[in-house]
């Protein structure tokens, strides 16, 4: 049987920070309100396009895996925020990096693409079709956010993340995985005028309304991941004690800490990063293990358990079985375009826009 071995890594994180102090510029809120609520002190904010930040991040986990773009066979693109709808945000990537051979696509399972995208590379790989695939989950979802509700605004920031997938015969990588959709409560989590759905003509404000129903998101959030955990395990057929590593989606902290007591897990093992960077949606796994690699929290042979809920409602869960190597083969000098504004600098003409349109 063939495997999808992981053999490279890597993440992107936009460099203005937007903390709980600076929200409180101009919203109605403190640090101790969001905190107390989220676990979140600061969020990442993006200077330029989702593919720019996949860009990044992919360039680093080619590097990490010691492996030309040019030998790539597919690249999927995990993002509820791409560049454009036509053509997909997958291409530019593609053109970025100068894999012409590789066929790309977009997916769009909100918070859970980058585990939907790690099901779906690995099962190419494992069904024959590819060799080599590149796992990117990336998003800008503060391009989008309504910067007058306080609710959600304090909740996203942008960044990326990238793993390379390979063909091996050893049992590594995506071992056991479930994917779902809880579509009967799809509008408590969604932005309803997207889309073919957005009346063109009627609102023409440039608002995106979320709809986030945040008590009812919580427990179906802690059943949905919790479910998909515990499937995979059955179906790997090792029990809690034996994942040395939980990588949940970082939406969160009390979900995360009520997922990890649902499974007796104890604090070190597992990885929380939302403090630094919020919800960055697809990329907040990715981005997860790559911290964990960078310090030191995965070892050769290593069992860890990712699990995700986003918009739609999708849920999913994954156990990945790390191989030998845990520091990258080589180092990419991959950067951003310099930035020479603040997070709120970057984000003045959104709020002021924002305001005119709620103010009609």
């Amino acid at each position: 049987m063939r495997y999808a071995n992981i053999t490279g890594w890597g993440k992107c994180l936009p460099p203005a920070a937007l903390s709980n102090d600076d929200l409180g510029t101009f919203l109605d809120t403190s640090d101790d309100w969001i905190y107390s609520r989220t676990g979140i002190k600061s969020r990442r904010i993006a200077h330029v396009n989702t593919s720019t930040l996949a860009t990044v991040a992919a360039r680093h986990a080619l590097a990490a895996a010691g492996l030309d773009a040019e030998r790539l066979d597919g690249i999927i693109l995990a993002t509820a925020s791409p560049d454009s709808l036509v053509p997909s945000a997958a291409s530019a990537v593609q053109q970025s990096l100068g894999a012409g051979r590789a066929a790309v696509f977009d997916l769009n399972a909100a918070c859970t693409g980058f585990i939907y995208g790690l099901s779906v590379g690995s099962a190419l790989i494992r069904a024959g079709s590819m060799r080599r695939v590149l796992v990117i989950g990336a998003e800008r979802l503060t391009h989008y956010l309504d910067w007058t509700q306080r609710d959600t605004a304090v909740l996203f920031g942008d960044g990326a993340g990238a793993v390379v997938l390979e063909a091996s015969d050893e049992p590594l990588g995506l071992i056991a995985d479930q994917l779902g959709c809880d579509a009967e409560a799809r509008d408590i989590l969604a932005v309803p005028d997207s889309g073919t759905c957005r009346r063109r003509f009627e609102h023409v404000d440039g608002l995106f309304e979320v709809n986030f129903e945040g008590k009812e998101i919580f427990k179906r959030a802690v059943k949905g991941m919790g479910d998909a955990a515990s499937f995979v395990l059955e179906q790997a057929r090792v029990s809690e004690q034996d994942i040395d590593l939980l990588l949940p989606h970082q939406a969160n902290i009390r979900i995360i800490e009520t997922l990890a007591r649902k499974m007796a897990l104890p604090d070190e093992k597992v990885m929380i990063n939302i403090g630094q960077y919020g919800n960055t949606s697809a990329a907040t796994v990715p981005i997860a293990l790559c911290e964990a690699l960078e310090q030191g929290r995965i070892k050769p042979g290593a069992l860890l358990l990712t699990a995700a809920f986003g918009a739609g409602l999708t849920w999913g869960a994954g156990l990945v079985r790390w191989g030998e190597r845990v520091t990258p083969l080589a180092q990419s000098d991959a950067v951003l375009p310099p930035c020479e504004q603040t997070a709120l600098e970057l984000l003045a003409p959104a709020i002021e826009g924002c305001r005119r349109a709620r103010q009609g």
